[in-house]
């Protein structure tokens, strides 16, 4: 079976421990089976490796969040790229032109899109590997996942299902609405819109070609900014009359607040810090290396990460959107495929950034035209290489570039380097990249 993982989002609702670069399914406030932290798309990605062990799984997502992705899930993650944001039919348009002219998938084949951020059991991918099996039927041209309410809510939208067997015929779709009516829908049998999409790549192929103006999946990627921003919803799902919905009645909540992240991550408080015995139904996340002492506080979330800190009532949370777009600031913190960086200090002409490479893995052989670089070995071997010329590193070890050097660093085993970075014109832009022989 073919899943495709939606995985987008700008990072503003779990500010400050998501950004553009890392999004929500990437900070880590889960537990697997060993008791480890694990992100949501790890989780996801093992939930369903768990349901169907030999389910194809290609995540669609954006450009700067791939290395994340390889950073998480390892290089042999099958990823689709978007070159800019474009909303979920053209995202789900190129995942399946992808599918069809880069991976050779068969046009007879089902496909599973799902969100890559719903917090659920196992019953929620053994609903997505039916919604499968019941495209590759091709009795409908598009089967929906429709989760059972548990409130009347007024975030979502409501699939009005013909009867009220397990998959029925769609009636027709309502958008959010108020409580009011909202509990209405319910108990006529409506249903939560999951954003879950099954149906065979074909149909799917044929009308991305039928609404964008393409040859393959190499001319929509190149031509993909010229494509409108539209959620597949709308474009398809509301104008198709062939189509039906499978209830789902399991585990399900999404996580796309504080708020809500609250009521599932594993522990009440991660990181260094400390609550005091009146403080009550409050969650500390810390990032930063200094404690955090939280005395008294009721139904909080505190967080705090480079990138800033937050103190917020967790009902109140959910509306933190607006003010984190005010906050103009730099990404201090990024997983990248060979690792990590955090900046720990930036001023006048100078940044320092920790780095931290996992074993076996390297930088992009690189140069800057407008700073110099000097790398301090803190801890962990490794080698670099400079125009070519390799020299082998220990912790205390340290190597300066100048301005036009090309240079990269290969860990043997976990390596911690401090980069100053040294220069009027300090960016993230002022980088080349060049192929790398070893």
């Amino acid at each position: 079976m073919n899943i495709v993982l939606l995985s987008g989002g700008s990072g503003k609702r779990m500010w400050p421990l998501s950004n553009d670069i890392r999004s929500k399914q990437f900070i880590k406030l889960f537990k697997n089976e060993d008791g480890e932290y694990e992100s949501m798309v790890q989780r996801v990605y093992r939930q369903i490796k768990a349901v169907d062990k030999d389910a194809n799984i290609t995540i669609a997502t954006s450009k700067t969040q791939v290395s994340a992705i390889h950073n998480q899930l390892g290089e042999q993650v099958s990823v689709c790229v978007e070159p800019t944001r474009r909303d979920t039919f053209p995202a789900i348009a190129l995942a399946a032109a992808y599918l069809y002219d880069e991976l050779g998938v068969d046009r007879k084949e089902p496909v599973v899109v799902c969100p890559v951020d719903p917090y659920v059991d196992n019953s929620y991918y053994e609903t997505v590997v039916k919604m499968g099996e019941i495209a590759g039927k091709g009795e409908k041209n598009i089967s929906l996942m429709g989760i059972e309410p548990t409130y009347p809510s007024e975030k979502y939208g409501y699939i009005i299902p013909k009867s009220r067997d397990e998959l029925s015929d769609v009636s027709e779709f309502k958008e959010k609405p108020d409580v009011e009516t909202a509990e209405k829908y319910i108990g006529g049998g409506a249903l939560w819109n999951g954003g879950v999409f099954a149906f065979k790549l074909s149909y799917i192929l044929d009308k991305a070609h039928s609404l964008l103006n393409f040859t393959d999946y190499r001319d929509l990627y190149n031509h993909y900014d010229d494509c409108e921003k539209i959620s597949f919803d709308y474009a398809v799902v509301e104008k198709e009359s062939s189509i039906q919905v499978l209830r789902y009645a399991g585990e399900w909540k999404d996580v796309g607040t504080w708020n809500m992240m609250a009521e599932v991550m594993a522990d009440e408080v991660k990181g260094k810090a400390l609550i005091d015995d009146t403080t009550e139904g409050t969650n500390v996340v810390n990032e930063l290396d200094i404690p955090i002492l939280v005395m008294g506080a009721k139904n909080m979330v505190v967080a705090a990460s480079g990138d800033g800190i937050l103190i917020a009532d967790k009902e109140q949370s959910s509306y933190m959107k607006p003010y984190v777009e005010k906050i103009s600031t730099d990404v201090r913190f990024a997983e990248k495929s060979w690792g990590s960086y955090s900046v720990i200090d930036a001023g006048e002409g100078y940044l320092n950034v920790k780095v931290v490479l996992n074993p076996g893995n390297r930088m992009s052989y690189h140069s800057h035209d407008f700073r110099d670089e000097v790398w301090t070995v803190l801890s962990g071997k490794g080698k670099t290489f400079i125009d070519g010329m390799e020299q082998m590193v220990n912790p205390g070890d340290v190597v300066t570039m100048a301005a036009g050097c090309k240079h990269t660093i290969i860990a043997e085993t976990e390596l911690t380097v401090l980069e100053a970075q040294l220069g009027e014109n300090i960016s993230v832009s002022d980088k080349k990249k060049y192929e790398f022989d070893q």
